[in-house]
């Protein structure tokens, strides 16, 4: 919502400086979304009444004016003006000599063609009041009251520079779509007194109106539908353009300034929270109106020209005589629109039910002003006052008002809440005193009676206060409960005076040891370059055969989504194969994929045990490395398992279905099996479209991540290390990871790594075996190790090798 700062400030006494005021409506639940500055000061200009208008010889585009510019007619000033749009008689702004204009565009005394300017009238584009540079800014004819020439242009107009707000007014809070619920905001908090606006307009009585009577007719047939409704009649109209400072301010909250009849309407929604609706008297067959609910099929063309087909739900406004001439709380029709020939007005003022006007907006998706303010809730009771609103507004240009209103309906009695002190404290975590909380309430306009009785019906003594009775006024139809009244004490007091407390949880969400540990795993593999894949749960017979699979170890799903995907996998090689040849299909055919999820077996059936047993489910890990080899896949496990921090990490030479027959691994922690690592065998490569070698790895995640030790901590060493290396030829039965952890276990605090760097057959290694390469690194944490020390330290390590495998040291 815009509001703008001079139109607040006319609504409170005192007000405080503008930035005072943005500073606090955010903690009074009104969020400043931007605060925009509009307006120059305009000093130097003037009002100037148009005395002469003649031509300049020599000059066809321009033209000599002479002007009152407050010296009367025997002092005129003489300007030289290109615009046409103006005449003898009218009142124009005028920048004088020595004025500076928006943009640093300074007023000085010119000659053209011979003849002196001595300033300038001026467009509204030149003043910053719009985009308008059709011709001068025209501000009435002949004698208006408060444009007298030489005065000020800002002081006669009333559009001199002001800042605009825009808040974000949120659903719960209806009161304050308008300016008197700010004002009432900002009264309460700084401790202001709202300024109401003043009731002046000239009244007619009935019985001078010519024609006829004008008191109109008022029916209700949908009670539930409305629950009050205002009519009034002015007399004496003729539309034309509003007063500047009337259609400035209409348009700075963001509306568009129409007629001196449709503004009035929309600055008394605006300034007051109240929709009205203007109807040229004329238009309306019987001089009445009714409201109904609608007949289905009936139809309507609104004012935005829609011919709108309307339903059983939608609530109408329909003449005396039973047509439709609007859609209750939306829009008006076209049929009773105000225009140049109105003279007589009806003004409806009325309170709708707020889900009745919510459902027809939506149902015909036709948003308004109107509607946005009574699908949240309107005051029942402010009818009358908005409707002297109006009637001031036009009685300033000689409207009448026809006496004796058409009032329909009562007002529904104000919402009474008990409201408890010490649940407000409570609530809020503070130590207000009841006079505080009371004192609040009261700022805000809500009623407080009590203390309620006591236990037994008597008076609670003083400091005993147990509740009292709060009367909620008739503009907060959001607080209906005492919570919404601990919500009016909170903001009241201000949030920033409220301490900060961390909400106390019986449950408090966090990952399991299991979720944390497998997010870790993610994590470790992907740093390996790997991308995390999903694949299908749900295969085909020959989708687990293509890859060397049993297909009789494998589930049957007895209603599959797809017929032909009916086994549950039993690995996750199927899946990540697919995906890697639909890679390579679009030439994307060396890449590493993982994937974490789960694999279901047939469960082993011991004999004479029932046959009834759950699947065997498993969490499983499966990488797959497109063009590369078994080593490149032992590569990625020992990352992955360097990452996890496991000890005791073994591969095992084994077989396993749908890998090569002599490049395939057990891994073994603790001398536990958790998986396998190596290639595919390329039979299953070539049957699922690819070409080359694939790598894979893959792991039971419970026993995994069950090897995972514990994180501990070492000190770095500040001393330096030394490398050596060594080179064993072994039997080929001989795992190149148990010759490693002879190293470490011999090497002992000293040997702070050990990696593989060679593995080698052929002459002169032995048939039969195989040469292992090991870099060891020595490093002491207190000391630099000497020459000797590590001399020693590399004779043990060959001594335990050579003893423990049957090595021989490779010279």
């Amino acid at each position: 919502m815009r509001v703008p700062l001079s139109w607040l400030r006319e609504l409170l006494a005192d007000a405080p400086p503008d930035d005072d005021l943005v500073r606090v409506l955010p903690t009074l639940g009104l969020a400043v979304e931007s605060v925009e500055r509009v307006g120059d000061p305009l000093d130097g200009v003037v009002v100037a009444r148009v005395l002469d208008i003649a031509p300049i010889e020599g000059a066809d585009k321009i033209r000599l004016v002479q002007v009152d510019a407050g010296g009367g007619e025997d002092d005129p000033v003489a300007v030289v003006c290109g615009a046409w749009n103006f005449a003898v008689g009218d009142l124009v702004p005028l920048a004088t000599v020595g004025t500076v204009l928006p943009g640093d565009f300074q007023i000085a005394q010119r000659r053209l063609k011979g003849v002196t300017s001595n300033g300038m009238l001026c467009a509204a584009d030149e003043l910053g009041l719009g985009a308008d540079h059709a011709g001068i800014f025209v501000l009435g004819r002949g004698s208006v009251d408060g444009l007298e020439p030489g005065r000020p242009f800002v002081a006669a107009t009333g559009l001199g520079p002001d800042t605009v707000l825009d808040l974000e007014v949120n659903g719960n809070r209806p009161d304050c779509q308008s300016m008197i619920g700010v004002a009432r905001d900002l009264a309460a908090r700084f401790g202001l007194d709202v300024v109401r606006p003043e009731v002046l307009y000239p009244i007619v009585a009935e019985a001078d109106i010519a024609g006829g009577a004008a008191r109109p007719t008022v029916e209700i047939d949908a009670p539930e539908g409305c629950g009050r409704f205002l009519a009034r009649v002015l007399t004496g109209v003729s539309v034309g353009p509003s007063p500047l400072w009337l259609a400035r301010r209409v348009e700075l909250a963001g509306m568009r300034a129409i007629s001196n009849v449709v503004d009035v309407s929309n600055y008394v929604m605006l300034e007051w929270g109240q929709p009205n609706h203007a109807y040229d008297l004329a238009a309306l067959p019987g001089r009445g109106l009714r409201v109904r609910w609608a007949r289905g099929g009936e139809r309507l063309v609104t004012l935005d020209g829609v011919d709108r087909t309307l339903s059983d739900s939608d609530l109408l406004i329909c003449d005396a005589e039973d047509a439709p001439v609007g859609l209750a709380g939306v829009m008006g029709g076209a049929s009773s629109e105000i225009g140049d020939a109105t003279t007589d007005v009806l003004v409806e003022l009325a309170w709708f039910d707020a889900m009745t006007v919510a459902r027809t907006s939506k149902r015909l998706n036709l948003r308004s002003e109107a509607s946005a303010r009574f699908e949240r809730g309107t005051d029942p009771e402010v009818l009358e006052e908005a409707a002297d609103r109006f009637s001031t507004l036009l009685g300033a240009s000689g409207v009448a008002t026809v006496e004796g209103d058409v009032v329909v309906g009562e007002a529904p009695a104000r919402t009474r809440v008990t409201l408890r002190p010490a649940r407000v404290n409570a609530l809020l975590g503070t130590t207000m005193g009841d006079d505080e909380i009371v004192g609040h309430l009261d700022a805000l306009g809500f009623s407080v009676a009590g203390p309620l009785p006591g236990a037994g019906g008597a008076p609670a003594s003083a400091g005993e206060v147990t509740a009292y009775d709060v009367t909620v006024p008739s503009w907060r139809p959001d607080s209906s409960a005492e919570i919404d009244l601990v919500e009016e004490v909170a903001r009241l007091h201000g949030y920033d005076r409220i301490p900060r407390t961390v909400p106390v949880s019986s449950r408090t969400g966090r990952l399991t040891h299991h979720q944390r540990a497998r997010r870790g795993l993610r994590q470790v593999v992907a740093g390996t370059g790997a991308s995390e894949a999903w694949t299908t749960t749900f295969l085909s017979a020959g989708d687990v055969a293509r890859v060397g699979l049993d297909i009789e170890g494998t589930l049957r799903v007895t209603n599959p989504l797809v017929a032909d995907e009916s086994q549950l996998r039993p690995s996750l090689l199927p899946g990540l194969l697919a995906a890697a040849a639909y890679n390579a299909s679009h030439r994307q055919a060396d890449l590493a994929l993982f994937e974490i999820g789960r694999t279901f077996r047939r469960p082993p059936v011991a004999p004479g045990a029932e046959a009834d047993r759950l699947p065997d489910e498993r969490e499983e890990l499966g990488i797959l490395l497109a063009g590369r080899d078994a080593v490149a896949a032992t590569e990625v496990w020992q990352a992955v398992a360097e990452g996890l921090g496991l000890a005791e990490v073994e591969l095992v030479t084994a077989a396993a279905p749908g890998l090569h027959p002599t490049r395939c691994a057990q891994i073994l922690v603790g001398g536990k099996p958790v998986g396998w690592v190596g290639e595919v065998d390329p039979a299953v490569v070539e049957a699922v479209g690819l070409t080359g070698r694939v790598g894979w790895v893959e792991a039971r995640l419970d026993r995994l991540l069950a090897e995972r030790p514990p994180v501990q901590l070492h000190p770095v060493s500040r001393f330096p290390s030394s490398d050596i290396d060594l080179a064993f030829e072994v039997v080929d039965d001989v795992p190149a990871a148990a010759v490693e952890r002879t190293l470490r276990r011999e090497g002992g605090e000293l040997v702070v790594d050990t990696w593989l760097f060679d593995v080698y057959r052929g002459a002169p290694v032995a048939e039969g075996h195989r040469s292992l390469g090991f870099t060891v690194r020595f490093q002491a944490a207190d000391r630099t190790l000497t020459d000797d020390e590590v001399a020693t330290a590399r004779t043990r390590l060959i001594d335990s090798v050579t003893s423990t495998h049957g090595a021989t040291l490779r010279g």
